[in-house]
Parts: structure tokens; C-alpha cells; sequence
């Protein structure tokens, strides 16, 4: 086989761990028990090996996914029957009793290998990654390695943090699991408001460190963003979980990654709102962020999800930078912070009142805050000021850009920062 035919596959079979690794895991995991999450990573890990070797040698096949669920199936099988009699598996669960008898196991694995099923079965891996007695942190390095198919190391590259920090979080993660006997399932229906609220978070935040990533020097991580876009859409499509804040929060990622490919040049540095390119921006995904957006459109609450789409959609349609509806915007973050009073919403709020009224009421606005010990943690209101200054007192402009320098690790924001400061009349 050449060079090009194994990069095809290479590349395929990285793309279908992406796509399938979590289905697979979530099915697994259904079978042997969340204690044994490590055996249904262990049995993926193997298939997937497997296909790459078999493709190499046989060709890729025609349904390469269905070709995955198959093999997958079988090892499954196979592995049940080599622990009938142990005490690996807990047989003794109603859900697995049937797992145990050569004349139900056929039609038990049939029954959990259907595609609805599966669906739904990843859906209730996401509640399990989520349980509220996992960390925020736990909870995103579980989803990546269970649901998105990351390697440890990966996950490792995308937090700057060692190989070894990240197996103990999943080790940690994976003991709570063995201790609690989790169960994948659907929260019952008084606790899936708040349940689901708490996946939402971790996929959001999980598509905030793709849109912006803090922590490499790739400024957008494609990869992260099509996964978080990935689970929320299993969220928006099924019965269960079809909540407005879904629909919100589908709305609010599709406006945000439909303009993706105008925040970066050529050269990798960033390009600021004022100046995008808009042609760029994904039509396609701009009217889906609509559709979703008018989904979202029905029960008695408003989410911040629901206010963010709408500050979005709002740059969106704004034929070009100069023409947005700045004072909307505004109208909008003042609903934010009613609804979700955050240092971070507080200091966008400060970006658009620096737009709509200039640097006299923005400064005043600070003077008056709160928050003051926060921002002073974050590049981001470093930066604002810098900005603030620029025009009138390039000394202080040049001390604020300086500090923000030092706050992030992000090298595209930091040649940003140093085109800002060349740029002042010192």
C-alpha cells in the first residue's frame, strides 16, 4: 500500500474515533457497568487498532462506522464470555441478566446495539460524566476522553498540564464511578432542569476553549468545537432533553462558529471584530443559529443562553461593523447581568459601554464596580483598558497592554497585544 493510501486511512480512522469512540464507549459501558469504564475504553482502543491494521491490508470497507459497531459488538461477546463466571461483571443487575445465558445473549446485544438505542444510551453517558459529584475540571476531561475520543495526551496539549495529571483526574473520576455504582440515565423529570443545566455548562465550556483557546498556541481548536457542537446537538434531538436552553445554547455555538474563519489571518494572528472579512461567515450556519434560536422560543424563562444568541445574532446580521446595533447589544447584556451577574458578563458589558459612550463612562463604570479584583486577574480588562488610554494617555495605555502581556498564555493574543503597543504614540 503507498504512502497516500495509509494517510487516507490514518486520516479516516481518526476522524470515525471522533465521531464513533463515544457511542461505543456509551454502549459498552451499558453492558459491563460504569465500574468497568476502563474495560469499555480498553475494548474501543483495541477495535479501533484493529481496523486500522485490517483496512491497511484489505481496503476500507463500504460503512466503515457500521464496520466499527460490529467489531465492537463481537468483542463485547466475546468478553462477556470469557467473565461469565467472574465477578468482573455484575451480572446481577436486571439490565445484564439476560447478558449472562448463551440463548439471550444474541438477541439481548441485538437489542442494545440498535441505533436509536445507542443515541440515547450516549446521552445518558453525558449525565454520568456530568454527576454533580465531579468536578467541573473531572467533568470535561472524562467527556473528552470517553465521549470525543482524546488521548490523554491530547487532553494534556489542550490544558498545558502533564500526561500524568490528566490520568490521575480520570483515575480519580473512574474510582467515584466504581465507589457510587453511577448508572447512566436520565435524570428523573424534577432534576433535569438543573441536571441538564450542568451539561450544557461543561459542553459550552468545552466550545469556549475551541472558539478561544487559552491554553495552546492555536486561538481556535476546530476539534473541540465540532465535538461541543456534536453533543448538543444530541441534546437538541432528543425527546428527553429537548429544553429551551438547548435550543439556546445549538443557537448561540452556530452563530459563533460561523465566524470562525474571518478571526484569523494568514499568519495565524487574530483579526478584531471591525476588521473581519465578513464573506467569510458561514451563511449556512448563521440560518441555523436562527432556526435553533426560534426553537428556543417557548416556556416561561429566559436563559442566559437565550440572551447571548441574541447578542450574537445580533453581530450577525449587522451588515458591517459600523452599522451594528450597538445600543440593542447593550439592551441585551443589561439582561445578562440580571440573569447571570458574572465578573466575565460584567466586563463584556464594559466593552460595549465603551462602544456606545466612550471612555468617560466606561472609566466611571469601573470606578462604581465591584468586580475590580477580578478584572484585575483577567488580560481581557487590561486590555479594555489599554484601549481606554490609547488616544489620550499612551503611558498608561502602554502599562495596561504590559499587564496583559503577562495574563495570557495565548500566543496570538500576546502578538495582539504587541501590535497595540507598537501602535501607541509614546
Amino acid at each position: 500500500m503507498n504512502r497516500d493510501a495509509q494517510f487516507d486511512i490514518n486520516k479516516l480512522g481518526d476522524q470515525l474515533f471522533r465521531r464513533e469512540a463515544g457511542k461505543m464507549v456509551a454502549v459498552l459501558t451499558k453492558i459491563f457497568g460504569t465500574e468497568n469504564l476502563q474495560l469499555s475504553e480498553d475494548v474501543v482502543q483495541d477495535t479501533f487498532a484493529n481496523a486500522l491494521h485490517t483496512w491497511s491490508l484489505k481496503g476500507i470497507p463500504d460503512n466503515p462506522s457500521a464496520w466499527l459497531m460490529r467489531a465492537a459488538r463481537n468483542k463485547a461477546v466475546d468478553t462477556l464470555r470469557r467473565n461469565k463466571f467472574s465477578t468482573l461483571i455484575d451480572f446481577s443487575d436486571p439490565e445484564r441478566t439476560l447478558l449472562q445465558s448463551e440463548y439471550t445473549l444474541s438477541i439481548m446485544m441485538d437489542r442494545i446495539w440498535n441505533e436509536d438505542e445507542i443515541r440515547d444510551d450516549l446521552l445518558r453517558m453525558m449525565y454520568a460524566c456530568c454527576h454533580t459529584g465531579i468536578s467541573e475540571e473531572n467533568q470535561i476531561t472524562l467527556i473528552l476522553k470517553t465521549l470525543c475520543g482524546f488521548s490523554t495526551a491530547e487532553i494534556a496539549k489542550a490544558f498545558v498540564t502533564s500526561e500524568d495529571a490528566v490520568s490521575k483526574r480520570l483515575y480519580r473520576t473512574k474510582e467515584f464511578f466504581r465507589e457510587h455504582r453511577v448508572k447512566p440515565e436520565f435524570p428523573p423529570p424534577a432534576l433535569l432542569k438543573d441536571r441538564t443545566a450542568a451539561v450544557l455548562r461543561t459542553i459550552y465550556l468545552l466550545f469556549n476553549e475551541g472558539y478561544n483557546s487559552t491554553h495552546t498556541d492555536e486561538l481556535i481548536r476546530k476539534d473541540l468545537l465540532e465535538q461541543a457542537m456534536y453533543l448538543c446537538g444530541l441534546l437538541c434531538g432528543s425527546q428527553h432533553t429537548r429544553l429551551p436552553e438547548v435550543f439556546a445554547a445549538m443557537a448561540l455555538m452556530c452563530f459563533h462558529a460561523a465566524r470562525i474563519n474571518s478571526r484569523i489571518d494568514d499568519t495565524g494572528g487574530i483579526v478584531l471584530l471591525a476588521q473581519q472579512d465578513r464573506s467569510l461567515w458561514d451563511r449556512h450556519l448563521i440560518g441555523k443559529g436562527n432556526e435553533f434560536l426560534n426553537k428556543a422560543a417557548f416556556g416561561e424563562e429566559i436563559s442566559s443562553y437565550h440572551v447571548e444568541a441574541a447578542i450574537a445574532y445580533e453581530h450577525c446580521m449587522a451588515p458591517s461593523f459600523e452599522t451594528t446595533n450597538w445600543q440593542n447589544i447593550l439592551r441585551y447584556y443589561d439582561l445578562l447581568v440580571s440573569i447571570h451577574p458574572t465578573s466575565i458578563v460584567l466586563l463584556n458589558r464594559l466593552t460595549v459601554i465603551f462602544k456606545v459612550y466612550g471612555a468617560a463612562r466606561t472609566l466611571n463604570e469601573i470606578s462604581q464596580s465591584s468586580c475590580i479584583r477580578e478584572w484585575n486577574r483577567n488580560y481581557l480588562f487590561h486590555a479594555l483598558m489599554g484601549d481606554i488610554f490609547a488616544n489620550t494617555d499612551p503611558a498608561a495605555a502602554k502599562t495596561s497592554y504590559e499587564t496583559a502581556l503577562q495574563l495570557t498564555q495565548s500566543a496570538a493574543e500576546k502578538d495582539l497585544l504587541r501590535k497595540k503597543l507598537s501602535g501607541l504614540a509614546c
